[in-house]
């Protein structure tokens, strides 16, 4: 049973803690929300720069593919010249 009849607010006054720890949990919630808006902004900017990274892998790998199949054919055409040269 309850000996004590005083209403909520006058408890709040006397065990000031209680009044604390409900203020510190709107607190820590508007805490929690800034720092998963900031874990999200992280994580996306994250993902663009993989993607970002991976088109400059694929478009490096492109000219590389490029420039070897340049070189191949250069070969082929100074030593098709040379032979004809020999000839």
């Amino acid at each position: 049973m309850r000996t004590n009849h005083l209403p909520d607010i006058e408890n709040r006054i006397g065990f000031p803690h209680t009044l604390n720890c409900n203020l510190n949990r709107s607190i820590m919630l508007s805490g929690k929300r800034i720092a998963d808006a900031g874990y999200k902004l992280f994580s996306g900017s994250m993902m663009l720069l993989t993607v970002y990274g991976g088109y400059l892998c694929v478009l490096r790998a492109q000219r590389y593919m490029q420039r070897q199949k340049q070189l191949e054919l250069a070969a082929q055409n100074e030593s098709a010249a040379s032979e004809t040269i020999k000839d």
